[in-house]
């Protein structure tokens, strides 16, 4: 028996990897389906739809900038499974509300004005949920994991995620039609999510640290009047926050392996942020596609991830190391520079319909271009999973979450970044297509941290020999 597959029957990883996996799976059923039905449903303009698909991400990104600090210090500081149960308790609302915003754009209530306000609001709740479940996902494990465990458990959690991705993009893609089905389908996950929660063991606090707000708790103070300190409250929470993200961020430069490792799983996230904007509006618009099409491009990108966290920990024997990673993303670039060719040589059905499945499928260029994907992500899963590992084998055990949450912080910003240049090129009149080329040229910066990131580690092989 494997250590992977030994893993999968423990109490002390199986839990976490299960709830972890209904997670992903409802965060994508909702974000997809919120995407694909306002794009083909409500829109019918190319600029408009990736202006949508562009906020949508950026509404999603944003909460990991504001709440990661505190995600993290939260982990440090109480028991991480007591955080998961509490944090899945509340999905179960932000699901209702997706839910009541989903049927109101379904029946045609109040659409602009408020179905799809609402909609983008709970986009930001979902997210707000991974924020501080995400510190907690790869920090528990070295807490409840052998130490060569680690690297195995961190691939079958980042493979988990993604079939979960997987199959939350299948099904958001393919019950588009009938969105009463995923209505109940995201209540119903949510539920089950809690309840498996719950089989998560404890894992308390590791160390003396405490939580704090260093600009929130003089102004409590000094404010006496309750109406006043609740008014004043948010915005100085969230300078707290943003005060104590950066000093967290500026704390993990300290350590050379870690810090390359943060800085290139950004350059990664970034160019899958890009590439999950450009699908729904290319699907449909270059390569006249229904809403399956783009759902489909969402899952090979989501196999490919999968296939590659596997992969790259068969190759390595369960050792962290960077060494693959330059060679996997420079393989990663090429596939994105293919990608765009075959897209541009996309010639579009006579009768200018959109294809369902399968005809689309049977395009001359449709399998190429659908292996040349597979290439992208699973080049992309053997560079990213390595670099999770490092964060969590290369840090004191009593920091692990916070250094997690300065990942996700430096993560979102590069995504908030890159996601804002594509919706600036789409504002520009910037073809779907030619905006690619931004991913492919974002590798060769990828590489170079990742040989950056071998050579750190090369250097500190000595203390961890």
């Amino acid at each position: 028996m494997t250590t992977s597959t030994r893993l999968l029957t423990r109490k002390r990883f199986m839990p976490l990897m299960v709830t972890q996996f209904f997670n992903a799976f409802n965060d994508n059923l909702y974000k997809t389906a919120l995407v694909l039905f306002v794009v083909y449903s409500v829109y019918n303009d190319e600029k408009q739809e990736a202006f949508f698909s562009g906020i949508a991400s950026l509404l999603f990104i944003l909460p990991f900038v504001l709440f990661s600090a505190l995600a993290g210090q939260l982990a440090d500081t109480h028991d991480k499974a007591a955080i998961i149960r509490r944090v899945k308790l509340c999905e179960i609302g932000w699901a209702s509300l997706g839910a009541i915003g989903l049927f109101m754009a379904w029946q045609g209530i109040a659409v602009h004005t408020f179905a799809i306000p609402l909609l983008l609001g709970v986009v930001f709740l979902a997210a707000v949920q991974s924020a501080f479940l995400g510190p907690i996902k790869y920090a528990i494990l070295p807490q409840h994991l052998k130490k060569d465990e680690v690297l195995p458990g961190t691939g079958l959690v980042e493979a988990g995620t993604y079939i979960a991705i997987l199959t939350g993009t299948i099904l958001a893609g393919f019950m588009i039609d009938a969105i009463e089905y995923v209505i109940g389908l995201i209540i119903l996950t949510a539920i089950a999510g809690y309840f498996v929660s719950r089989w998560v063991p404890d894992a308390p606090p590791q160390g003396n640290h405490e939580l704090h707000f260093p600009l929130l708790e003089p102004y409590a103070e000094k404010v006496r009047n309750p109406v006043l300190r609740w008014l004043g409250y948010a915005p100085v929470a969230i300078a707290d926050q943003i005060v104590m993200s950066w000093k967290l961020v500026k704390k993990t430069r300290d350590n050379r392996e870690i810090w390359f490792a943060i800085i290139a799983i950004s350059f990664f996230w970034t160019i899958g942020a890009v590439l999950f904007i450009q699908f729904p509006p290319l699907a449909k618009n270059q390569l006249l596609a229904t809403p399956e099409v783009a759902s489909l491009f969402l899952v090979i990108f989501s196999v490919g991830i999968a296939v590659g966290s596997v992969a790259i920990n068969a190759l390595l024997k369960g050792e962290v190391s960077a060494r693959y990673a330059p060679i996997c993303v420079v393989i990663m670039g090429f596939f994105l520079i293919g990608f765009y060719f075959v897209s541009r040589a996309w010639i579009p059905n006579e009768a200018g319909e959109l294809l369902p499945i399968q005809l689309w499928i049977l395009e001359p260029l449709a399998i190429p271009l659908s292996l040349i994907l597979l290439g992208i992500s699973t080049a992309g899963g053997m560079f990213v999973v390595p670099l999770y590992a490092f964060l969590t084998t290369r840090c004191a055990p009593d920091a692990a979450s916070r250094t997690i949450a300065a990942n996700n912080i430096v993560n979102s910003l590069a995504m908030v970044i890159g996601s804002a240049v594509a919706i600036g090129m789409t504002a520009l009149g910037i073809p779907v297509a030619e905006q690619l080329l931004l991913a492919a040229g974002m590798t060769v910066v990828s590489a170079w941290l990742g040989k950056k990131l071998h050579a750190a580690e090369i250097a500190a092989a000595p203390a961890f020999s």
